[in-house]
């Protein structure tokens, strides 16, 4: 913005391990989403593609023209699939074989602990972090979800001595000590009258994604429709006018035009307050055991690992293996 601007288990932690395991701890949940990130709104483009009732994918139907060359939804629909095709195919694939995992090794992964990885998740990640943007709630959970079903299989037989989770918690209680973080959406725009005009706009009731598109001149922002994750107070690199802001609206209010250290002017959306929160040793013992666990890992471990143990086939071939 330009004002804010397979794997072989050991069953010891060595202390000289703890700031890798804390660069992990801090950033492998959001790490883990945004692998996913770009799959999910494909999927959902994709969807959103597929004719209705009736209607036949090699259609000759016009979807655009150019200087009077037109584009078939045919050309439309082959293009998509050569490009994102196997990539969302694979993320299907990976998803249902990891249910499939979770029954054959017996793992639960309870509502409890995909509240615990997004409540980290959230207080870890990067002020611009987009590993949540354009996600629903329910297929945040489900990426989660699959990750934590992942982790694990994998771990289920490491064993990690409890003064080495004990001695981690103490040391790395910053981390479980999450502060209260605002959703925000954000226009900028060059002076006071513009963002005047804005605001009459969105009280007239013009969509603020769709305004902040549009009208917004932070360029990184806008092409998101002004989601700039979420923000918390004395967060670095931020202007202090945003977060000033947002510290006084609730969910779904819309501020006041206000003045940036850059000399434009702002307005911000708050799509949701997240409430701060401490988490207990017990709240993330097992958490905490789970990550120190895949540090003793030497080789990382996706989901394709266990597609011939289910006996998984695909469009692009009888069965994928990991590189």
């Amino acid at each position: 913005m330009s004002s804010t601007r397979n794997r072989r288990p050991s069953t010891n932690v060595t202390p000289n391990q703890t700031p890798l395991l804390q660069r992990r701890l801090k950033t492998k949940p959001a790490l883990a989403v945004i692998a996913v990130l770009l799959l999910g709104n494909i999927l959902w483009f994709i969807s959103w593609l597929i004719p209705n009732k009736g209607q036949e994918i090699g259609s000759d139907e016009q979807v655009a023209a150019i200087d009077g060359d037109v584009i078939t939804r045919q050309e439309w629909m082959i293009a998509m699939e050569e490009r994102y095709g196997k990539e969302t195919l694979q993320n299907l694939v990976n998803e249902t074989v990891m249910e499939k995992a979770a029954k054959t090794y017996k793992i639960k992964v309870t509502d409890k602990e995909i509240d615990l990885e997004l409540a980290l998740m959230r207080s870890a990640q990067d002020k611009f972090d987009t590993a949540m943007q354009n996600l629903s709630a329910e297929q945040l959970r489900q990426k989660i979800r699959s990750q934590l079903i992942l982790d694990k299989v994998l771990t289920k037989d490491v064993v990690i001595e409890e003064e080495n989770v004990e001695k981690y918690y103490e040391e790395n209680q910053g981390l479980y000590n999450t502060k209260t973080s605002y959703r925000t959406n954000f226009i900028e725009v060059d002076s006071k009258k513009a963002a005047d005009e804005a605001l009459g706009e969105l009280k007239n009731g013009s969509d603020f994604t769709v305004l902040a598109r549009e009208i917004s001149v932070d360029s990184a922002s806008a092409s998101l429709g002004g989601d700039i994750g979420f923000l918390t107070e004395n967060q670095e690199n931020v202007d202090p006018a945003i977060i000033n802001t947002v510290k006084s609206l609730k969910a779904n209010e819309v501020s006041k035009a206000f003045k940036l250290d850059n000399g434009h002017y702002g307005i911000v959306q708050v799509q949701e307050v997240l409430e701060g929160q401490s988490f207990t040793y017990d709240d993330v013992k097992e958490h905490i055991e789970r990550e120190l666990a895949l540090e003793q890992l030497p080789q990382s471990v996706t989901p394709e690992a266990f597609w011939s143990e289910f006996n998984a086939t695909w469009y692009y071939g009888e069965s994928k293996k990991e590189k």
